[in-house]
């Protein structure tokens, strides 16, 4: 596990803090960013198979505007139990919508991930996890790799969990005109990741005959090489992006759709039957200047793209029971 400098990070956003929850009995976790002062928020879901709360309010039209929060987790679905913890600690911090009555009102969507095969699947993220990841939270760069939403993760599964290697959670972000765009990404893809400025693949499905070398499963598929179908949504990326400029729910929409661009050229194959993935975007409006969207658009696929590179690049080898699932740098070394 490492933060990531070289990356950049999601809390360079001005009006935003973030903190993981890492279950100390097996790996799974979840990761919180908080925009204590409310953002503006939209979302974008193009696996076939996600796990979500809340994504409707976030549809152009509807009457919210603002979200105080986007959790990521894993435990499948069980794991958005999590996003209860979350909505509590921000109702004792007095951060939500006002309402008339009562406390203010937290709005928290949220995402998980299927990372139930590692380590003992009774054990998932909770109500306690949640609130842990908030009172963790900072301004402080994350720690990444095999830490909250990202502890459990894994790639590579398209040929078997016995061929897959360790997923993360990664951050990055991209600085330009006075204005940030920043990413936090939870990876775990049935496909494989490759950096796109080299071709090199990082991570993914590993050679059945010795296990120590990438089958490049692009390739494979092309080559006629018969996939093992696992469960649908046992697989998903999800992320949330997020940037200072002061944007529309439209406008952040397009931020979303550039992200999954930013997916689709570290992963592949990405978007898949057997995933779920899922982008949030996050305005919090306190930048000067204001790009245009083209320029964020490909800052927000800059930011995706890097912060996924910093997931698998910073995870460590896991090994749980007969499960063993190889980081990166150890396979290259």
């Amino acid at each position: 596990m490492s933060d990531s400098p070289a990356y950049g990070c999601i809390t360079q956003v001005p009006g935003l803090l973030a903190g993981h929850w890492t279950s100390p009995q097996r790996p799974t976790g979840c990761s919180v960013v908080i925009a204590p002062q409310g953002a503006v928020a939209a979302v974008d879901v193009r696996g076939a198979a996600p796990g979500t709360r809340e994504t409707d309010l976030l549809a152009p039209g509807h009457l919210v505007d603002k979200v105080h929060a986007v959790m990521l987790g894993g435990g499948s679905a069980w794991g958005l139990d999590a996003a209860s913890g979350v909505v509590r600690w921000l109702e004792q911090q007095g951060i939500g919508m006002d309402v008339g009555f009562g406390h203010p009102l937290p709005l928290v969507p949220a995402a998980v991930l299927f990372d139930l095969p590692v380590g003992d699947a009774l054990i998932r993220p909770d109500a306690d996890g949640g609130f842990a990841a908030c009172a963790a939270a900072s301004v402080s760069p994350l720690v990444c790799g095999n830490v909250g939403a990202g502890a459990g993760a894994s790639v590579g599964k398209l040929f078997g969990s016995n061929c897959a290697m360790k997923g993360g959670i990664g951050s990055a972000s991209v600085q330009l005109h006075g204005v940030t765009v920043g990413a936090l990404v939870a990876c775990n893809a049935v496909g494989d990741v490759l950096d796109p400025h080299t071709g090199q693949l990082l991570a993914g499905a590993r050679t059945a005959a010795d296990q120590l070398r990438l089958r490049d499963t692009q390739r494979a598929l092309l080559q006629g090489d018969a996939p093992r179908f696992a469960l649908p949504g046992t697989n998903t990326t999800i992320g949330i992006i997020a940037t200072d400029a002061a944007l529309s729910r439209t406008e952040l929409q397009r931020l979303t759709v550039a992200g999954h661009d930013g997916l689709a050229r570290c992963i592949r194959p990405v978007h898949t039957m057997l995933d779920g993935d899922t982008l949030f975007a996050l305005s919090t409006a306190q930048a000067q200047q204001q790009p245009d969207l083209i320029t964020l658009s490909a800052m927000a696929a800059e930011a995706v793209q890097l912060a996924v590179l910093c997931a698998v690049r910073a995870a460590q080898t896991l090994r749980v029971g007969e499960l063993w699932l190889p980081a990166a740098a150890e396979l290259s070394a």
